[in-house]
């Protein structure tokens, strides 16, 4: 069963999907070019150009928000698909759950114990060896 969602969760992957399609790209240009057109009509004066300079700040302030909702959302849910991958994976470095939750220098350390891992395995392949297994990272 799935769970009910919220309506700006709605509203937001709504949003998110039909902005992303070729439809809504062209007509925005279309949108844009019927504002070119008309320029002459109002002698290119200032509330014509004020019309599409409140309306695309007004889309761009709130589009922001509902992307980033989505964006956050989906980050969130590949983290905690990569947690369950780790977390069932027998051999796996319970450590490396949540890592998005700590801080800048304690990952960096981590990065930098795989980053050696990896240069020994680099070096164990120009050697002629294999570059499998489970070593322990140091």
């Amino acid at each position: 069963m799935r769970p009910t969602k919220s309506r700006f969760t709605r509203l937001a992957k709504a949003t998110a999907r039909v902005t992303g399609r070729p439809t809504t790209f062209i007509l925005a240009v279309g949108v844009i070019l019927a504002w070119l057109v008309t320029g002459p009509l109002f002698r290119f004066s200032d509330t014509w150009q004020l019309v599409i300079n409140t309306g695309t700040t007004v889309i761009t302030f709130l589009m922001v928000f509902l992307i980033q909702a989505t964006q956050n959302r989906d980050a969130e849910a590949v983290q905690v698909k990569l947690d369950e991958l780790l977390r069932a994976t027998a051999g796996a470095h319970n450590a490396l759950l949540d890592l998005e939750q700590l801080e800048e220098r304690e990952l960096d350390g981590i990065l930098a114990g795989y980053g050696r891992l990896a240069e020994g395995a680099r070096v164990d392949l120009r050697r002629g060896g294999l570059d499998t297994g489970v070593p322990e990272i140091g």
